[in-house]
């Protein structure tokens, strides 16, 4: 067994003012575990992406989260919990006004492939991306596959 308090994490670099990975806090191995804090706008993710293995679950603490998915947009709020399968694409976004606090749980842990799609000013729509760490290694990189441009950072 193990246990782990949310005031002993330290948030990491990424789409939420706080991101908690607690995946290797808990020792856990067949099931990947992340807490977010997101002001409005913010997102869990860089993009719109599935992953080829895992199913995702998210659990809306507080605030709300609206889902961009292949059917349209899907708003999560307060108490609820939503499930995509994998190879469902999806990405979230805080559109309430409030703080959203949300726990996102996948499993298997390692997802297979992600595919992550982001709209590219350079190539003139959505295209494919990668994410990365900057060669300084004090944010993170989101760069389209086909032209090269970074379309988003992250600190």
């Amino acid at each position: 067994m193990h246990t782990v308090s949310l005031d002993e994490q330290d948030s990491r670099m990424g789409p939420a003012s706080t991101v908690y990975a607690l995946t290797d806090a808990l020792g856990a191995s067949n099931l990947a575990l992340n807490y977010y804090e997101l002001e409005p706008g913010e997102s869990t993710a860089y993009g719109y992406h599935t992953h080829e293995k895992q199913e995702e679950v998210f659990y809306v603490e507080s605030g709300e989260l609206t889902f961009r998915t292949p059917n349209g947009e899907v708003t999560v709020g307060e108490k609820e919990l939503v499930r995509f399968g994998p190879g469902e694409f999806q990405q979230s976004r805080n559109t309430g006004d409030d703080t959203a606090v949300v726990l996102a749980m996948g499993a298997p842990q390692d997802p297979g492939e992600t595919v992550l799609r982001r709209e590219c000013e350079a190539c003139g729509g959505e295209t494919r991306h990668g994410v990365e760490l900057a060669e300084s290694g004090d944010e993170i990189l989101v760069r389209c596959e086909e032209c090269g441009d970074v379309t988003g950072r992250y600190e």
